[in-house]
């Protein structure tokens, strides 16, 4: 324990208490620790086991997953990997990514509250755990922890199930710090802001034909059960193309990553880039904005599976856009979203 005392008129043997802070909790997806077989066998199992992320039964999916995919995609996800790692450091470039958000993120509050916060990030799958960072925050005295996910949109398979893990490590907890979990912030001004100066610096005057909003993908059937991610997406692109001044027919919203049998919400990019390059849009952009950080699924699927299918059908100039990753405008913007929830427990 850090800075602990033993209370005032506490008896002797009374044992000493850290010092009460406020913990901001940031969580993003997970990352395999290394790129070999077990490794990326480990991450997918959990990965792919959480109920949040395929839903059916156990009993059903269970046996395809521990015998089929998980004997074959270790190999495909590891090559992929290897494309992107961050090889200086060992680690996956959204651990990287996380860190510096994470850094400047502490930066910000502790000038505004010195010693009075931590914060700190978790992964939902893989290391650091969610448990052991709650633990950590609990042993140096934060009372009160804000849980922080990095998912500008609300979905189930993302924010619902990093919920999900921060309430387990909760419940293990002897004596529960006070939690509050952030508002989605697809419509903060200062998120969209931030959007598109992205945007407008990587494109300058060069503007291309067709700006794609590509959003990781879900089953259309989640849409129909409640889940509110397709109007998230929706509402972002609007917003965007709104800030930017751009026609709607500049800027489209479509979905990545489809995986399984079942329909996914379209369109697809991938399908969708390849039909923009056929209809003569040879110039387009793609940004994504369900991303906080750039991880495998922008910077290899995008960037070389997607640019691969717009190429292919003729298409002439693929821009990528990074994600908004420590970019100073995305950590104002942040700060400002936890500055929202952290009303009453800092002054």
């Amino acid at each position: 324990m850090t800075d602990a005392t033993r209370p005032a008129h506490a008896p002797a043997d009374h044992p000493a208490l850290p010092k009460g802070k406020v913990g901001i909790l940031l969580a993003n997806l997970g990352t395999p620790d290394a790129t070999d077989y077990w490794s990326m066998r480990r991450y997918l199992s959990e990965f792919l086991s959480d109920k949040r992320v395929i839903d059916y039964p156990a009993w059903k999916w269970q046996p395809i997953l521990q015998g089929i995919v998980l004997s074959i995609r270790p190999f495909k996800s590891g090559a992929a990997y290897r494309t992107i790692w961050n090889t200086e450091k060992d680690e996956s470039p959204l651990m990287t990514i996380t860190r510096d958000q994470t850094e400047a993120i502490a930066a910000q509050m502790a000038e505004r509250y010195g010693d009075r916060v931590m914060v700190d990030f978790a992964m939902r799958y893989g290391n650091p755990s969610t448990e052991s960072k709650v633990r950590k925050m609990v042993e140096a005295g934060c009372h009160r922890i804000l849980f922080v996910p990095l998912y500008p949109q609300y979905a189930g398979a993302t924010s619902a199930t990093a919920n999900d893990q921060f309430y387990r490590a909760l419940m293990k907890e002897t004596w529960q710090p006070t939690a509050r979990i952030i508002d989605p912030y697809f419509d903060h001004p200062k998120y969209i802001e931030a959007l598109a100066q992205s945007v407008e610096r990587v494109v300058g005057d060069d503007r291309p034909d067709v700006l794609v909003c590509s959003y990781h993908g879900l089953p259309e059937r989640y849409l129909h059960q409640g889940d509110p991610y397709h109007c998230h997406c929706a509402k972002t692109t609007r917003l965007l193309r709104e800030r930017l001044g751009w026609g709607q027919d500049e800027v489209i919203t479509t979905f990545q990553s489809k995986f399984g049998p079942e329909e996914w919400l379209k369109p697809y990019t991938v399908e969708e880039v390849a039909r923009l390059a056929q209809a003569g849009k040879k110039k387009i952009a793609v940004v994504a904005p369900a991303f906080s950080a750039d991880c495998i699924e922008t910077l290899e699927e995008i960037n070389e599976e997607i640019r691969e299918s717009f190429e292919h059908a003729g298409g002439e100039s693929f821009t990528y856009i990074p994600c908004l990753n420590d970019d100073p405008a995305h950590i104002d913007a942040l700060c400002a979203v936890m500055e929202t929830h952290l009303g009453g427990w800092l002054s």
